[in-house]
């Protein structure tokens, strides 16, 4: 199974983002207002967004490239580099009118007591000019992959999915909003409850949630829907029905970022032809490791497979 892992090619397109982290010791209350007082120590940066979701594929040992446009800025040359650090291959359009997406967390006492959000929402089609490199590089991939994080990087998704359905390349998306319509003809959609209730309603049994997912698996013409469902772990409904993954059961220390490494792992094993039933219980496993960790972590091939 390693060498078809390693042979495997992901493209991921989507929105990226660069992750912050101030770490430091909370020793007081602030006497301006009833907040603690953090005394930074160290800071850290990671791979955020579609880029973590990136680096979750070339962790597990295949190849990732990643597909997305970011601004004119200090945070972008920060990702180019972190990127090439980790050996994720990069195309990366370049929009003087964005800001790159920057998450800054500040941490004390082992808990995050605040995020801020640097962001600006485009008021232009992002990926417009990306659309020739990603027909480019598309042959040379196994499986695609779309993280859409809804901040308007992914406004060609239906375009992108034809063509990825035309060339026979399983089609993963990781959801974001109310309209599933834009990814109709995908492989295999992944939200977690928030999400597909925002698109079904919330259910009040679960002859309501298989009834509702497969109205819209077959509304949209998804072969599989994946839902991640946290201490009730995974479910998957397709044309064979439903089938359910009990959670592993273990010390939840961080959930940022487990959605990205199970689509991540799914997509590696798709791209190595594996079958979605099979590929289910290690994915399940995956991200039972990853909330296990701090941030927006990520799982090893040994650690998938012991």
């Amino acid at each position: 199974m390693k060498e078809k892992v390693q042979r495997a090619r992901v493209l991921v397109v989507g929105d990226a983002m660069l992750d912050r982290y101030w770490f430091g010791a909370v020793e007081r209350i602030s006497p301006e207002a009833p907040v603690p007082v953090v005394r930074v120590n160290r800071e850290e940066e990671r791979l955020g967004g579609a880029a973590n979701v990136a680096l979750n594929v070339k962790s597990v040992g295949a190849g990732a490239t990643l597909l997305t446009v970011v601004g004119d800025d200090e945070p972008a040359g920060r990702l180019r580099r972190l990127l090439a650090e980790h050996g994720v291959r990069s195309l990366l359009g370049s929009d003087a009118k964005l800001n790159t997406i920057v998450k800054l967390r500040i941490i004390g006492r082992s808990q995050q007591l605040m995020r801020l959000d640097f962001e600006s929402q485009p008021d232009h089609e992002v990926l417009a000019l990306m659309l020739s490199d990603y027909e480019r590089v598309l042959p040379e991939h196994d499986a695609v992959l779309f993280s859409d994080y809804g901040k308007g990087g992914l406004t060609h998704i239906p375009r992108m999915i034809e063509l990825a359905r035309q060339a026979g390349k399983p089609v993963l998306i990781d959801p974001k909003g109310n309209d599933y319509a834009r990814y109709a003809g995908a492989s295999v959609i992944t939200p977690n409850r928030e999400e597909l209730a925002q698109v079904i309603g919330a259910w009040s049994s679960e002859a309501q949630l298989h009834e509702r997912a497969q109205a819209l698996r077959r509304a949209q013409g998804f072969a599989a829907i994946l839902l991640t469902r946290s201490g009730e772990g995974i479910s998957l409904f397709d044309d064979a029905g439903h089938v359910q993954v009990p959670a592993v059961a273990r010390e939840v220390f961080d959930v940022t970022g487990a959605g990205d490494t199970v689509i991540a792992v799914l997509a590696v094993l798709l791209a190595c032809g594996v079958d979605l039933r099979t590929a289910l219980p290690v994915v399940n496993r995956a991200g039972g490791i990853v909330v296990g960790k701090f941030g927006a972590a990520h799982v090893s091939f040994g650690e998938l497979y012991p």
